[in-house]
């Protein structure tokens, strides 16, 4: 029998999980290339979903880099295309491309409308078989506590989305703007992205659209802040939903 991604999760755990909890990377980091080049392993599969496309690039594109250099699979899933007078939707999504195309992710579009997202039935079970037809290992979404309706939709149905999976995969939270958008943040995980900071900024910087100058300097005082307590340059910080049925977390970033 084949080596499953659930194995990789677990067999994972006697690495030191050197990103997340700051042991020494190098030897780590060389461990885990040599399992993600092995092909009888297959790659981790992880959705980062957000309310907008700039969302999950200013929240996880560090880690987003992180993932993708290892060789695992990310796809970000944008609730909407961010048109918004005057900008049109082709722009947005053009800018979303290319900002995947830097994190070396596949872009994606829950279909809704910016400004005008709708949490029913129906749409729980529309976007519920969206996750569930990518099979991923871990999802990262919004803060549930944030000042942007938009950003509260995705998370609930995302979180829907995981409660109707049964728990199938690992369920995690972001922040963004902290203050600004995201309001009581308590993180359980660090993610050291200083190497890949560069990576990041050029990915949120690709939504030109949307004053980079200003949000990135504002996302990056909550990744200096991260970074202090974690200790780190800089990190991203994330909440590890409860009943999950692991913590990829831990084995992807070592």
């Amino acid at each position: 029998m084949g080596v499953t991604r659930r194995d990789v999760l677990r067999g994972a755990g006697g690495l030191a999980s050197a990103l997340v909890f700051g042991a020494p990377v190098a030897g780590a980091l060389a461990e885990v290339q040599a399992v993600t080049n092995d092909p009888s392993v297959r790659k981790l599969k992880v959705i980062v979903a957000g309310g907008h496309p700039g969302d999950p690039e200013y929240g996880c594109g560090g880690t987003v880099a992180r993932l993708t250099n290892l060789g695992h699979q990310v796809v970000l899933m944008y609730l909407n295309n961010g048109a918004w007078p005057p900008t049109d939707a082709a722009t947005r999504t053009a800018e979303a491309k290319k900002a995947c195309e830097l994190l070396k992710a596949t872009p994606a579009f829950a279909g809704q409308t910016n400004g005008h997202a709708i949490v029913d039935n129906q749409h729980y079970e529309e976007y519920a078989k969206l996750i569930d037809a990518e099979k991923p290992d871990a999802v990262f979404t919004q803060w549930p506590i944030d000042n942007h309706r938009d950003h509260r939709a995705i998370t609930m149905l995302t979180y829907d989305a995981w409660r109707q999976s049964k728990h199938n995969f690992a369920l995690y939270y972001y922040e963004v703007s902290d203050g600004e958008d995201t309001l009581q943040f308590s993180p359980t995980h660090y993610v050291d992205i200083t190497e890949t900071e560069a990576i990041k900024r050029a990915a949120c910087y690709a939504h030109a659209s949307q004053t980079p100058d200003r949000y990135y300097a504002l996302q990056d005082q909550v990744a200096l802040f991260r970074g202090v307590e974690g200790g780190y340059k800089r990190a991203e910080a994330f909440v590890l939903q409860r009943q999950s049925p692991d913590d990829p977390l831990q084995a992807i970033m070592r």
